[in-house]
């Protein structure tokens, strides 16, 4: 049956969610037999994010640039590998009631690429223990239902100072 005070409105919204973080070491090769790790950053982080399935595939790539030093402490050098990664990243959240099977995904980096630690193995090679998180977002057609107000809306019937005060009650979880 028709209700002439709702109207359904189709619209795009979140769908479901996900959050994935993760730990994940890398080994880097220098030019050299190293002596000691003077400093270790990761660069130019790139990815994009699909979904496959229920979970939401991340792929990137950073570089990683290690600055070391070798012959007994007395050169240094810089050493760039560029490393590349797909992270899963399960839907914990769906919303069932998309009209359409088409997803728009938003991947978020809530930790950008950084290294934990970076260290020296017996053979000179150099371990790189890196930590990033993303979150991702699934967006799909839904239909929401609004009721309609049979006489209009006038701005001057309603209380603007008393909104105001309602909304500044209202906890905000800035998480989001």
């Amino acid at each position: 049956m028709f209700d002439r005070d709702y109207r359904e409105i189709i619209t795009k919204a979140v769908c479901g969610k996900g959050k994935k973080f993760t730990e994940t070491l890398h080994m880097v090769s220098p030019n050299h037999k190293s002596t000691s790790i003077l400093g270790c950053w990761v660069i130019n982080h790139q990815y994009e994010a699909k979904k496959k399935g229920n979970v939401v595939e991340v792929s990137g790539a950073y570089d990683i640039n290690v600055w070391y030093s070798y012959n007994d402490n007395t050169k240094t050098e810089v050493v760039t590998e560029r490393k590349q990664y797909v992270d899963k990243v399960p839907v914990v959240m769906k919303d069932e009631k998309c009209i359409s099977n088409k997803f728009d995904v938003v991947a978020r980096a809530t930790q950008q690429p950084n290294t934990l630690e970076c260290t020296i193995d017996d053979n000179g090679r150099i371990k790189v223990e890196l930590e990033r998180e993303f979150v991702v977002d699934i967006i799909g057609e839904t239909k929401v239902w609004a009721k309609v107000e049979p006489n209009g809306f006038d701005e001057d019937d309603v209380d603007f100072d008393e909104l105001e005060a309602e909304f500044q009650e209202i906890e905000v979880d800035e998480k989001d």
